[in-house]
């Protein structure tokens, strides 16, 4: 939500420059780069003591519950530079909470199952979920503003409602997994410094490959989602920007089952590789929109589509087995350090996009407007818009494919 409301929120209800906008959603996750591995020693410590990390997942419930509202709660009047301070220290809050969270849940597949191809199927399985979840959030978020006179009001209300969802399914996953039988090496409490999370990381080779292409799609997707808002309403001509996003999301849930099978009978690795490949074509491709019928831009986007429903399925799948790889290598089961460093870098790279699409669009003379008001941008900023969405993602993005053919873990194929 933050990465596909928060940059358009910024510039064309608040009023907040596109290069200080960048900085109001890039500054929260710069902190996560520190907290979430410390979230990730605690969390290790939480299941060595008492065999759970489920609290963290209550804890994190709560808070997002109370902080996501605060984002998008600016007064109206509040000028630009007032309304940048408040969405920047609501926005570190709930990033926070969110982290208490997240740690924990991405580390708990390594202690469900041990069995690479039950591993495939579980992360199917969420990713296509968490796709449905993506496309609710996506599409009704910006419907609630776009039928409310106000935006102010529209953002408010939207993000009540959003906050309200979260908590919901956080803390029906804190009820599932609170005594959930697991599959665990034995647990050791890790201390140590930040500089020895990042060390234990940095020394688990499969680890660190699939981290670096893990962060750098992450970032690649990060400024597809912040520049879809902009793509939509300057180049597609439609207003309604939670259309494109249904466009973008829709096949990627119905594609989930494909990427699975292809999981299955080709590996992990080599279904990576493919939906990696896809998505970049498709990006590309998106080029043509400002010159082909709207139909045509609509079949290309969901080409790209089915290709990052791959490519958010298979990392996650392959995940637990490099934390397999370094416990049998350690001796020891550091799940939560890991996943620790992990969300740390999916945060960041995730923040990073929307900041990095932003300062594009300030330096291609984008035009921020208040609430009501109508700005014509320039050429220049089009092509701006044109960039960010399609070719600077997909350059981030190709150059994860070289890393990824060295990738040294291998999974057995089945039929």
């Amino acid at each position: 939500m933050p990465g596909l409301v928060l940059p358009i929120y910024l510039t064309d209800t608040l009023g907040v420059a596109a290069g200080l906008a960048s900085i109001v959603v890039l500054l929260p996750k710069v902190w996560d780069m520190l907290f979430l591995p410390m979230v990730g020693n605690w969390s290790d410590r939480s299941a060595a003591r008492s065999g759970s990390r489920s609290r963290f997942i209550a804890i994190g419930a709560v808070g997002m519950l109370v902080s996501f509202p605060l984002m998008f709660a600016v007064p109206a009047g509040t000028s630009p530079l007032a309304a940048a301070a408040w969405v920047l220290v609501a926005f570190l809050i709930a990033a926070s909470a969110y982290g208490l969270f997240q740690v924990p849940y991405v580390a708990m597949p390594a202690e469900i199952t041990d069995n690479s191809r039950e591993r495939t199927t579980l992360m199917s399985w969420r990713v296509g979920l968490q796709l449905l979840g993506i496309l609710i959030f996506g599409i009704g978020a910006p419907e609630i503003v776009a039928n409310l006179p106000d935006s102010h009001l529209g953002y408010q209300i939207m993000g009540v409602a959003v906050a309200v969802l979260i908590f919901l399914g956080m803390i029906a996953c804190w009820f599932t997994v609170r005594r959930l039988p697991r599959y665990v090496r034995e647990m050791t409490a890790l201390g140590g410094s930040l500089r020895s999370q990042f060390r234990i990381a940095w020394q688990a080779k499969p680890f660190r490959m699939l981290l670096t292409v893990f962060i750098l799609q992450a970032l690649g997707a990060g400024a597809v989602l912040a520049a879809a808002p902009f793509f939509s309403v300057n180049i597609l001509g439609v207003a309604n920007f939670g259309i494109l996003f249904g466009i973008l999301l829709v096949p990627a849930a119905l594609s989930m089952p494909l990427w699975s099978v292809v999981g299955h009978r080709l590996g992990k690795r080599r279904g990576f590789l493919i939906s990696s490949s896809i998505y970049v074509i498709g990006l590309l491709g998106s080029l043509s929109a400002t010159y082909v019928p709207l139909p045509a831009s609509v079949v290309i986007i969901s080409f790209t589509s089915v290709g990052y429903a791959g490519m958010q399925m298979f990392p996650l799948a392959m995940l637990p087995d490099t934390i397999d790889d370094d416990a049998a290598r350690s001796g020891t089961q550091r799940a939560g350090a890991l996943t620790g460093v992990w969300t740390a870098g999916e945060t960041f790279a995730f923040a990073l996009g929307p900041a990095l699409v932003l300062v594009v669009l300030a330096a291609t003379g984008y035009i921020s407007t208040m609430a009501g008001e109508i700005a014509t941008q320039p050429e220049s900023a089009l092509l701006g818009v044109r960039f960010a969405f399609s070719v600077m993602p997909a350059l981030i993005v190709a150059l994860t494919i070289p890393i990824m053919l060295r990738y040294p873990l291998r999974e057995p194929r089945t039929r």
